[in-house]
């Protein structure tokens, strides 16, 4: 009798069977996106603040140096300001508050120019060297604008590379801990430090990053200008995406609800998009008589 060997059938997936598979894949990465970017999102603004923290700490280094904060410097078109190699302090350095700070951030080589051997060469490391430390990761890395110099007078009458900055100082106003020309004391703060806007992440559009924005061009060493100053009349505004446009002079971030702030007593707050603009401006002035507190 003959024997009948029976051969296993080989099955494979079906079109339908498939495309259930192809659909719980998708209902999964669906699910698990969102809870990738909210712990990405996480991280960016745990390193934001301690961005901001290192910042606040060091106005109060340079504050217990020399008795007062860095000022915001003088002009959008004054570079920073050396004399035989030594940068000025207090009201005769011409730069912004970031500048200021490079000693006690661990930049002091970018201070004082690296190795250049002319006050213009100083001046071109400076402006051109980026620091972690002035950029929000939830924004960018650190990011330089090349363009033609508008320095006056002209350090080189060529290109000049710029180092950008995501923080900027309360207020353009003039009513706040860090002011045009002159420095301000912590007795002149009598709103109280814990009631008074330092640093802020300021408002961008980030369609333009990377370009000649009227507000993000100069970089950190960047004078009284948008570039590291921001009004405190109007409350914050998040990001956007635009073909034009830029930050309006207003504080903000590209954090959910959000803007980061370290305050005058070295303390850092979350301010909410939806802060009601008085209470904004009275965090913004440090002597208005209408203490508040963060919300």
């Amino acid at each position: 009798m003959r024997r009948v060997r029976r051969v296993a059938g080989r099955h494979g997936f079906t079109l339908i069977e498939l495309l259930v598979v192809i659909a719980i894949i998708g209902v999964l990465v669906g699910l698990l996106l969102p809870a990738v970017q909210k712990v990405r999102e996480s991280a960016s603004r745990l390193r934001c603040t301690n961005n901001l923290k290192q910042i606040g700490l060091a106005f109060h280094n340079h504050e217990s140096t020399f008795g007062y904060f860095p000022s915001g410097g003088w002009y959008s078109y004054t570079p920073p300001t050396y004399a035989n190699g030594q940068p000025f302090v207090g009201r005769p350095q011409q730069a912004g508050w970031a500048f200021q700070i490079l000693p006690y951030v661990e930049a002091d080589a970018t201070w004082r120019g690296g190795n250049a051997t002319t006050d213009v060469q100083r001046d071109l490391v400076a402006i051109g060297t980026t620091n972690p430390l002035f950029f929000c990761p939830s924004r960018r890395g650190p990011q330089t604008v090349t363009y033609g110099d508008n320095y006056v007078p002209p350090l080189t009458g060529g290109k000049i590379t710029h180092a950008l900055c995501d923080y900027a100082a309360s207020n353009k106003e003039g009513t706040g801990a860090v002011q045009q020309f002159d420095p301000v004391r912590i007795a002149e703060i009598t709103d109280g430090t814990s009631n008074t806007l330092l640093i802020g992440e300021k408002r961008i559009n980030r369609a333009l990053l990377g370009t000649k924005q009227p507000d993000d061009n100069q970089g950190y060493t960047c004078g009284f200008n948008y570039d590291t100053i921001r009004k405190t009349t109007r409350p914050p505004a998040p990001d956007y995406f635009a073909p034009v446009g830029d930050g309006g002079g207003l504080f903000g971030s590209s954090h959910t609800g959000v803007v980061m702030f370290v305050f005058a007593d070295g303390s850092v707050h979350p301010i909410p998009y939806s802060i009601s603009p008085n209470v904004f401006k009275y965090l913004g002035q440090k002597n208005d008589g209408h203490p508040v507190s963060p919300p």
